[in-house]
């Protein structure tokens, strides 16, 4: 040879050498998670879905090391016994291969190794033909020089086919044994194992094992004895016929959430961490809510009610336990795909209990505090209660169980930080300016999901501590936000639990299990609600239906609250075990005495007493000014100024503001007159501890009246306000002039030239109440 020659060789084999070494350094990964479906499991890991690949197979990558042994063994003896031996390719296996289809001619025999049959598969070359042999042959040294046998193998038993669009042995193990490929027994193992040399024939159907299957699968027996003589035949049952699944009876649970958890899932570049998922899913607690639901509006389908969407979620963990989207995922009359615990909506009176949540720690109230529902305006917003009465005096806890509306709108106005901050602090989506919603923000104005509502109810539960939900098993919970202090979640919740109202069909899960909860009913009757927290458990119910169609059955106590006791009886008994127990937070509460009418601190004249938890430093502590002494006639019963012996006698009566009183005489509710004080008779402040000033409703401060001529009725303003109980007359006044007087409670109307006014409310005990406000005329 040449010089010339060899130099020309020199070069050829340097730049196969260099381009090889180039290749295995840079070398593509055998298998993409492009490739790939995922399995989907449960909490205990059981599967609910096993979604298809992009090239719609059913295929889900599965490591070399969490494949059963008895598998990859069986595999390599019916495949390539000497696969860790050879180069990619078995020489005598070729020889007698070519020799038996084309000498003898005695048909058709394969000679592939499995990194032959590799090559086939990742890059389809055509093995039919001698052609198509050598290029098949020059792929299999290919991969064997760049990649390592472990590697090769694993790849191969990702891509290897089994029948259908089956392929792979993780899908394959999912869909023909219902079990991971780490768990299968050795006659499973052996029927994976011979399955890809014929994979049409030796396909599962209906529950039944094919005869060819159960042939080559006895066959692969026999050898792998032989090789194998340790195994003993007594334990393998492998003469036994095999029970096989197929991917009709693969299951499709929680649809809705998993269809939310695989939106959620990140897509990583690695490959191991992103072929399968775990959520944090119930099964078992999956499928009985399902089922409640489902009989539910079968029951409710002759009131219009068709659709519900429910949720239950572990307070302790944050992690989302059933998750049930629609009533019915392939019905779509009723758009059963849409998930309704995502889909934004008005939650009615359901956010009430933050308001409270947070006027409890802010020092407003206490759960016994007296409020009033009574008519109010609130700038141009003028609530109403949902049966369009309003009840007077009564305790925060009665207010916030009987969702009173005007109550927890002043609440909230009062606040220093309202409904929208805790809003905006835990990210409502699609949340807009205060302004937007004004005073109605308490009575369902927002719109928010049922995901965000039972975050909410879970941070109650939780100490008052929010974080997001938690849907995949691996997902830290990540560092909460504080919304309230513990002692003020905890008092809400106690609140909420003392509502024991409702249907006798409710009373089984209630008496055994105590429960707060809190119901809802939109603008228009368009959703009803039902949120609560039973043990360590946070339940959501929603009823209502997608196109937003209003439905006067659509009512929070009476459509949703019955399926939310459904699924709290469903759970009674787990709520009742240890683990089913919430974990109180550490609270700061002392138990106080109270005046049982007022709510505050008993004064000295206070009969009748109650008890209450509170917030040390916190709640309010206001002594009580409702009872004082009069000094009555002893033979006229009329009322004295002073006190006489042997003509006088002391009583207590309630000194009830104006307002309040007129309440208790329009709700029928009796209360002893107190006798007028006599003309020009002093007060005795030494019995009386706080004086009460008018509470002046309108006009309004700072608000410009804009005053019409020629219009009667928008010719005036009026003038209204309330006193404390012992004052008889209420007299207004326009800086020093004298407007008039009226008794409390009494509208006054006024009418004055443009300008800004001054005005006063003077009770006859001096007290005084002033605003101001602009008067504006027009034509």
């Amino acid at each position: 040879m040449g010089s010339s020659r060899r130099r020309r060789l020199v070069v050829v084999i340097a730049a196969l050498f260099v381009s090889s070494t180039v290749a295995r350094i840079v070398r593509e990964p055998l298998l993409t998670p492009d490739q790939f479906g995922r399995a989907v499991y449960d909490r205990d890991g059981e599967l609910m879905r096993l979604t298809l690949s992009p090239s719609q197979s059913y295929r889900v990558f599965t490591r070399l090391e969490d494949i059963s042994p008895q598998l990859v063994t069986a595999t390599l003896d019916y495949e390539d016994k000497h696969f860790f031996w050879h180069p990619g390719v078995n020489p005598v296996a070729l020889v007698k291969a070519f020799a038996f289809t084309y000498v003898s001619q005695e048909g058709r025999r394969g000679g592939s190794t499995i990194t032959m049959q590799l090559a086939r598969l990742k890059w389809g070359a055509e093995s039919r033909s001698v052609g198509g042999k050598v290029v098949q042959i020059a792929h299999a040294l290919q991969l064997e020089w760049l990649y390592s046998k472990h590697d090769i193998l694993e790849a191969y038993l990702n891509l290897a086919p089994y029948g259908g669009n089956v392929e792979g042995v993780g899908a394959a193990s999912l869909v023909y044994f219902h079990k991971r490929p780490s768990a299968l027994a050795l006659p499973e193992a052996m029927a994976l194992a011979v399955m890809p040399q014929s994979p049409t024939r030796r396909t599962p159907g209906e529950m039944t094992e094919p005869a060819a299957l159960r042939a080559a699968r006895l066959k692969l027996a026999a050898i792998s004895l032989a090789e194998h003589p340790e195994l003993r035949p007594e334990s393998l049952a492998l003469e036994s016929p095999l029970t096989l699944f197929t991917t009709r009876q693969l299951p499709f649970t929680a649809p809705h959430a998993v269809n939310r958890a695989l939106g959620k899932a990140e897509n990583p570049n690695l490959l191991e961490t992103s072929h399968s998922l775990t959520l944090t899913i119930d099964q078992s607690m999956q499928l009985q809510v399902e089922r409640l639901v489902s009989q539910y509006v079968e029951r409710k389908k002759s009131a219009g009610i068709d659709n519900a969407t429910v949720m239950v979620v572990d307070v302790e963990t944050s992690e989302v336990l059933a998750h049930v989207g629609s009533a019915d995922f392939f019905d779509s009359d009723i758009e059963g795909q849409v998930d309704g615990a995502s889909a934004s909506r008005s939650p009615g009176s359901t956010l009430k209990p933050l308001v409270y949540a947070r006027a409890l720690d802010e020092g407003l109230i206490h759960p016994l505090t007296l409020l009033k529902d009574v008519p109010m305006r609130f700038g141009s917003y003028n609530p109403e209660n949902f049966d369009s009465k309003y009840l007077g005096p009564m305790s925060a806890t009665e207010a916030l169980v009987r969702s009173r509306n005007v109550p927890a709108v002043d609440l909230n106005l009062h606040l220093e930080h309202g409904l929208h901050d805790v809003l905006t602090q835990v990210g409502v989506k699609g949340l807009r300016p205060p302004v937007f919603y004004g005073a109605g923000i308490v009575l369902g104005a927002v719109e928010i999901s049922m995901e965000e509502l039972i975050e909410l109810y879970v941070a109650l539960a939780h100490g008052g501590v929010w974080s997001p939900l938690r849907r995949l098993a691996d997902e830290p919970r990540l560092e909460g936000k504080r919304l309230v202090s513990a002692e003020a979640a905890e008092l809400t919740l106690q609140m909420l639990s003392s509502d024991e109202t409702g249907s006798e069909q409710w009373a089984t899960s209630r008496d055994a299990v105590k429960v707060a909860w809190k119901t809802g009913t939109s603008h228009a009757f368009r959703d009803a609600w039902t949120v609560g927290v039973a043990g360590r458990y946070a339940i959501a119910v929603w009823v209502g239906n997608f196109s937003g169609e209003p439905n006067p059955s659509f009512v929070g106590r009476t459509a949703a609250a019955p399926l939310f006791f459904d699924v709290v009886g469903a759970l009674r008994r787990i709520i009742q075990s240890p683990k089913g127990h919430r974990n109180v937070a550490d609270v700061d509460l002392v138990e106080v005495e109270v005046c049982a009418v007022s709510g505050k601190r008993p004064g000295p004249f206070c009969s009748h007493r109650s008890h209450t938890q509170v917030i040390p430093g916190r709640s309010p502590i206001d002594v009580c000014d409702v009872h004082r002494v009069v000094h009555v006639d002893l033979k006229s019963g009329e009322r004295r100024c002073t006190s006489t012996p042997g003509v006088t006698r002391d009583e207590v009566f309630e000194f009830w503001p104006s307002d309040i009183a007129q309440l208790f005489a329009k709700a029928g509710f009796a209360r002893r007159q107190v006798p007028l004080a006599p003309e020009r008779c002093e007060v005795d402040d030494s019995l009386t501890d706080v004086s009460r000033v008018p509470h002046i409703l309108s006009p309004q401060a700072a608000v410009t009246y804009h005053l019409r001529r020629g219009s009667p009725s928008q010719a005036h303003v009026p003038l209204l306000a309330h006193a404390d109980g012992a004052a008889r007359a209420l007299t207004w006044f326009a800086g020093a002039e004298m407007i008039g007087t009226v008794s409390p409670g009494q509208s006054l109307e006024w009418s004055a030239p443009s300008g800004e006014y001054h005005l006063r409310a003077v009770d006859d005990h001096g007290n005084t109440s002033q605003v101001t406000v602009s008067i504006r005329w027009a034509d």
